[in-house]
């Protein structure tokens, strides 16, 4: 088992900057994947960003130029810097974890592991 604790969240204008920071416990590994998801209201889980075991970072298209992504395996722990924030990123953002490389890394089903989410919420 793997478990996941956000934080980071909180209120900011259009404009600003916000971190979060997901901590992943129960494994002697960082999980291969470590990823961000973001859900508004009404709205699908939508793929922000995931970050592989060596580094290599895969952004969606909605934050890539925006958003930068990081992750310390020694301290098993991913960090997503969010610069120029715009009303529409408003959500609760999820970190999420999978422990198999194999496979995609842009869907939800992907993952076996997640946190319980924080909210980020940008005003205009």
């Amino acid at each position: 088992q793997v478990q996941l604790v956000e934080s980071g969240g909180g209120l900011v204008h259009a404009g600003g900057f916000l971190r979060l920071s997901c901590v992943s416990s129960g494994r002697a590994n960082s999980p291969y994947f470590m990823a961000w998801f973001r859900q508004a209201p009404g709205k699908e889980r939508e793929f922000v960003m995931a970050i592989d075991w060596h580094g290599g970072a895969y952004y969606g298209d909605n934050v890539r130029g925006r958003f930068a992504g990081t992750r310390d395996n020694t301290k098993n722990t991913v960090n997503l810097l969010m610069n120029f924030l715009k009303p529409e990123d408003t959500a609760v953002y999820y970190c999420a974890a999978k422990t198999n490389e194999r496979g995609g890394y842009r869907t939800s089903g992907e993952y076996n592991y997640w946190g319980q989410g924080t909210q980020v919420t940008v005003s205009s």
